[in-house]
């Protein structure tokens, strides 16, 4: 026979067992995710990545292959469509400018985008330091969190984008001729990028050149007319930022021949996809883009006739 007190005891203990249990599975959800910044350094220069959230794409219906082609490469890496979708900026500190590259959504792709703002601010900026905003392409999601209520969210900012997209997408005559689907994206950059107009804070870009020192532009249309990549470089040290000459990781690294209906001339963005991956591969430098998982940076290697992406190893700055 076991012992009263003992017996008394493993009640006791089951008890509590009992409640503590009960008090673990009564915490709320958490539902949220940590800041969405990532920094490193490039050179003598620092960089900070700044999530704007994430959207639904649906890939297979967007890629211009057959959808099932689509589906069997996400499957392979465990994903599928629609497929949730980084949207990123890449801030730019040199020591003597703060530059942004593309500044998001803001509310302008639906709520699950428009937190490039509360990320700059938790990696430790403010708004009112950014110097330079330097714009890939006029699309939306990438001009959508320059303004807020026709008011510039970056006051001091001087903000510069290819010529040939300024001319395009600010147009009110191409807004008025353009079709039903089309004209959101006309009026998203306009009420984005107007504000920096009117203020004497936009400047277009019109051919390759050094903007400040160690940041460069580079023409590469296709995607849009006057589409942008950016490279930046720091003691020896070379980042190439994309744009969207990429959206979908999965699918145009094995295969970059695949376009995106999202492209003006997706011949073109195919063949500057090709060379661009091509280029990376041989020099052995960061690539970033907009629409890569966050945190967006990582080197491109030859797997055969195709690329694979090696996404960065996490590091603390120094």
């Amino acid at each position: 026979m076991i012992p009263f007190k003992f017996s008394r005891s493993a009640a006791v203990l089951a008890a509590m067992a009992a409640v503590s249990s009960l008090a673990q599975a009564a915490a709320p959800m958490a539902r949220f995710q940590a800041p969405g910044f990532y920094r490193t350094t490039l050179g003598d220069f620092e960089v900070t990545v700044l999530n704007d959230g994430t959207v639904d794409l649906p890939v297979n219906k967007l890629l211009k292959q057959p959808a099932q082609k689509t589906d069997a490469a996400l499957a392979k890496v465990y994903e599928h469509s629609p497929l949730e979708t980084s949207v990123n900026g890449f801030l730019i500190n040199t020591g003597s400018k703060l530059v942004l590259i593309d500044a998001g959504a803001a509310s302008l792709f639906g709520p699950t985008l428009g937190r490039l703002l509360t990320n700059l601010k938790a990696s430790g900026y403010q708004p009112e330091q950014v110097d330079e905003i330097y714009i890939s392409h006029m699309h939306s999601d990438h001009v959508g969190g320059l303004s807020s209520n026709e008011q510039r969210v970056f006051p001091n900012a001087i903000v510069r984008a290819g010529k040939l997209d300024a001319d395009y997408y600010l147009s009110q005559a191409n807004l008025d001729k353009a079709g039903p689907e089309a004209k959101d994206g006309f009026l998203g950059a306009m009420v984005s990028v107007n504000p920096y107009v009117k203020a004497g804070k936009f400047q277009p870009i019109v051919a390759n050149t050094e903007l400040v020192p160690g940041v460069r532009s580079y023409f590469n249309g296709g995607h849009t007319p006057g589409h942008i990549t950016y490279v930046v470089e720091s003691k020896g040290q070379k980042l190439v930022l994309l744009g969207d000459l990429l959206h979908v990781e999965a699918v145009q690294f094995a295969n970059p021949g695949v376009g995106i209906q999202f492209d003006t001339d997706s011949k073109i963005a195919i063949a500057e996809r090709k060379e661009a991956f091509a280029a990376a591969a041989k020099g052995g430098y960061l690539i970033g883009a907009p629409h890569l998982p966050f945190p967006a940076l990582g080197h491109v290697r030859t797997a055969g006739k195709a690329y694979e992406f090696i996404p960065v190893n996490y590091t603390q700055p120094r």
